[in-house]
C-alpha cells in the first residue's frame, strides 16, 4: 500500500518562504506524476504544480515565478519551494502521486498560513 508523508507547512509572514516535502513509499515502482494541490476554506481543491518522471513541470498561473516544484526520483520525494508568499496562498496543501495505472494517491494535507 502506497503511503505519502508530507511535511513543511506552517505559519509565515507575507513575503516569506516555505518548503514542502512529500515522500512516497510502499511501491517498487517510481511515480509517473507527482504534484501539489491546495484547498482554501470554502473553495474547491486546485492544482498548484506537477512534475513528471522526466522533469516536465506545470504550474498554476497564480504561483508561476514564485513556487518551484522539484523531485528526487531516488527518494520518490517531491518538493515545493514557495517564495514570496501571499495571504491568498493560505490553504491546506495536498501531495498527489500518480503511477502508470490507477489509483492515484493523496497525502494527508499540510496547513500553510500566510499572515502577519
Amino acid at each position: 500500500q502506497v503511503q505519502l508523508v508530507e511535511s513543511g507547512g506552517g505559519l509565515v509572514q507575507p513575503g516569506g518562504s516555505l518548503r514542502l516535502s512529500c515522500a512516497a513509499s510502499g511501491s517498487i515502482f517510481s511515480p509517473n506524476v507527482m504534484g501539489w494541490y491546495r484547498q482554501a476554506p470554502g473553495k474547491q481543491r486546485e492544482l498548484v504544480a506537477t512534475i513528471t518522471n522526466g522533469g516536465t513541470t506545470n504550474y498554476a498561473y497564480s504561483v508561476k515565478g514564485r513556487f518551484t516544484i522539484s523531485r528526487d526520483n531516488a527518494k520518490n520525494t517531491v518538493y515545493l519551494q514557495m517564495n514570496s508568499l501571499k495571504p491568498e496562498d493560505t490553504a491546506v496543501y495536498y501531495c498527489k502521486v500518480e503511477y502508470y495505472w490507477p489509483p492515484d494517491y493523496w497525502g494527508q494535507g499540510t496547513q500553510v498560513t500566510v499572515s502577519s
